[in-house]
């Protein structure tokens, strides 16, 4: 499933910099963007430091013929990056980014991934959803989403993530939409920065099973979530978006799920619609977010 194609990005670029920060930075790039034709329409910087720190710059733009002109921009950038010392990623917005989503039994994310993509308002195309359970294989396939259940069992651990690996091919970004197993360090290794995950935020003070309940009967008054790039320590990658709403001594433990449903799917959304615009950069065990 693909979102419908925008004629609009035939000839938007996604320009995302780093390097040491020092005067005339800005000036130089700009320049470079100028000097090839290209139009500048969003530009947003980050700076840890004006004396020895990092600078991140990304820019938006549009300039005619980009795919044919892309070796052109690229042979600029290089000529840039020896004196700036610079790190740069480029892309095109025509490219649609292929996303693999895991799930296991709730659907309420991968419902909101699935409307936001058919919507166009996440431009990106799920080209598969694996399952340790076949109870979504419905809203998958309802969708015209290839549905693949690959059973899970500690004992078939490591051949169950090497046929989910065969089975979604190269992918540009998996999602664990509420996935309820552990995938290893050796997963974790072939998605580096480009495999996100969803969860409550009762963590670490709420654990096992039923943290709703445990949360109900401590009288929380904040549910959240949080969603961030997996590492192979659990749940400690580098965090892209957070929200909480409120609650009071009126919430049913019921009421505290489906609240914590709904910011889940929000949440999980917006992380996968940032990464997917080249908004996030990882810096360290943060990330900024160009949102």
């Amino acid at each position: 499933m693909s979102a419908p194609r925008d004629p609009r990005t035939a000839d938007l670029g996604r320009l995302v910099v780093r390097c040491p920060d020092r005067p005339g930075i800005v000036a130089a790039l700009s320049g470079l963007m100028a000097q090839v034709g290209a139009n500048i329409t969003e530009s947003q910087q980050h700076s840890s430091d004006p004396s020895g720190g990092t600078f991140t710059l990304r820019l938006e733009f549009v300039l005619a013929d980009l795919a044919g002109r892309r070796a052109e921009l690229e042979a600029a950038l290089a000529g840039l990056a020896g004196e700036w010392q610079l790190t740069w990623r480029l892309t095109e917005a025509a490219h649609t980014p292929r996303l693999a989503v895991f799930v296991s039994r709730t659907d309420h994310v991968l419902q909101e991934l699935l409307y936001r993509v058919g919507s166009g308002d996440l431009r990106a195309e799920i080209a598969a959803v694996v399952s340790n359970h076949p109870d979504l294989e419905p809203v998958a396939r309802a969708h015209g989403v290839p549905f693949h259940h690959v059973p899970v069992t500690p004992d078939t651990k490591d051949a169950a993530e090497a046929r989910a690996l065969e089975l979604i091919g190269d992918v540009d970004l998996v999602v664990l939409a509420r996935y309820m197993q552990i995938v290893s360090p050796d997963f974790c290794s072939r998605f580096p920065e480009r495999l996100i995950n969803i969860h409550h935020s009762f963590l670490p003070a709420f654990v096992g099973a039923n943290p709703y309940q445990a949360a109900h009967d401590r009288g929380v008054k904040l549910i959240g979530a949080t969603a961030h790039y997996v590492t192979a320590e659990l749940d400690a990658g580098p965090i892209i978006e957070q929200e909480v709403a409120r609650v009071d001594h009126r919430a049913t433990v019921d009421d505290m799920r489906r609240i914590g449903r709904y910011v889940e799917r929000q949440v999980l959304a917006q992380a996968v619609t940032w990464h997917v615009e080249d908004r996030v950069v990882v810096e360290g065990d943060r990330t900024i977010v160009f949102g």
